[in-house]
């Protein structure tokens, strides 16, 4: 296509213009097919479109609007917004995935958010996971291996397979002992204090200069029931304690729990953190796309820097905006208490958004899906009450 740079700077300073002076990329691309982008040109221009975004995202509200006065003939008129958005490097399938911890129901907060990765495999063929995320025994609820595949097989009806990662401690086990040998992680045994205070300090941690025997011995006695207790050891992940944001500094990546696990029983005392299970599982499965929340920002950054101690391409990710309802409990294990209470009459409760619910009341799947479809991929989070989206969804089921 011609003036692909211009065109690009048109489409992105109106998106940007649209969505509080941060242009995304993927309704920008939508917008270039109908210039004459081709699907199988998207991977060839990529890395120009992202750059040309990068920079109308760093100007001030007051300059997109000046710069695309100058360009606002470039965008056509037949611009529209139907179904989803087009990923980059899409051409070959996509696998994507959903992990939600099974700490209490799925609730409307679980489909705004992983909605579109179903749609998207269902758009370009690939694979839909759903990891059962039960690597904290304290947290973890036996009612959720049977609840989660009920609920996804009901609102995605193209779960590839269900995976639950405690059955999968061997292989983080197998990780963390190469990230050991790579010496891009060590056994911690300072406090927390002690450590927050190296961190404060942006001080290494003394624990940092073990050698791999040391760490060895460590990691072994963190596995031995007759070793390190809870609390007195942690696998840490050797990034760099001058790291400008403090979350990055040696992040954990395993702790010992000698609570009893609903599935696994007491096979285990050392379980993986989220970063160290999310990074594994990601590379194992050959993750192309995530699509996940803006509060997950950090966590991303920590699973790329495993990924790229292991040298593995990371995959594409969007930070999908929040939905935020002011009159609706969304908290997974507020509803639980709320349902053990009795203030609600189990999970079916019609005043309460869980799967089971909005099931029961007769909203279908392809009613999510609509709206899914019109919202797109935003990141910027919408505040509004159960009334209102409801009022909206209704429209959806209706037709």
């Amino acid at each position: 296509m011609k003036d692909l740079e211009k065109k690009t700077r048109a489409y992105a300073l109106k998106n940007a213009l649209a969505h509080e002076g941060k242009a995304m990329q993927g309704p920008v691309i939508s917008s270039l097919f109908i210039e004459g982008l081709k699907k199988d040109e998207v991977g060839k221009y990529a890395k120009k479109i992202s750059e040309i975004i990068r920079e109308i995202n760093s100007l001030t509200p007051e300059q997109q609007k000046k710069e695309f006065e100058k360009l606002e003939d470039e965008v056509s008129e037949r611009e529209t917004h139907e179904g989803l958005d087009e990923l980059p490097d899409s051409e070959k399938g996509v696998t994507m995935r959903f992990r939600p911890a099974p700490s209490g129901p799925l609730h409307l907060g679980h489909i705004i958010s992983n909605m579109a990765s179903s749609l998207y495999v269902k758009k370009y063929g690939g694979k839909f996971y759903v990891i059962i995320d039960d690597t904290d025994p304290k947290t973890t609820l036996a009612s959720a291996y049977k609840d989660i595949p009920r609920d996804c097989d009901w609102i995605f009806g193209n779960v590839s397979e269900y995976i639950i990662s405690s059955d999968r401690m061997a292989l983080y086990y197998k990780y963390v002992e190469k990230l050991l040998e790579k010496k891009s992680a060590y056994i911690c045994t300072c406090s927390s204090d002690k450590f927050k205070e190296y961190s404060e300090k942006q001080k290494d941690c003394p624990c940092r200069k073990l050698t791999l025997k040391e760490n060895l011995e460590r990691w072994e006695k963190m596995l031995d029931k007759k070793g390190y207790k809870e609390g007195e050891a942690v696998l840490r992940f050797k990034s760099s304690m001058k790291h400008k944001n403090p979350a990055m500094r040696d992040f954990p990546l395993a702790r010992i729990s000698e609570t009893k696990h609903p599935r696994q029983g007491d096979k285990y005392r050392v379980w993986p953190l989220m970063n160290l299970a999310v990074a594994v599982d990601d590379m194992e499965l050959k993750m192309s796309h995530v699509i996940r929340g803006k509060d997950h920002r950090d966590n991303a950054e920590r699973q790329r820097m495993i990924f790229d101690v292991f040298k593995k391409k990371f995959p594409w990710v969007f930070f999908i905006g929040r939905f935020k309802f002011t009159d609706l409990v969304m908290s997974k294990r507020k509803l639980t208490a709320a349902i053990q209470s009795g203030e609600f009459a189990g999970e079916e409760d019609e005043r309460i958004p869980t799967m089971a619910s909005l099931r029961k009341r007769g909203y279908r799947p392809v009613a999510f899906s609509k709206f899914i479809e019109q919202r797109g991929l935003s990141e910027v989070d919408k505040v509004m009450d159960s009334k209102e989206f409801f009022k909206l969804l209704d429209n959806f089921n209706k037709e």
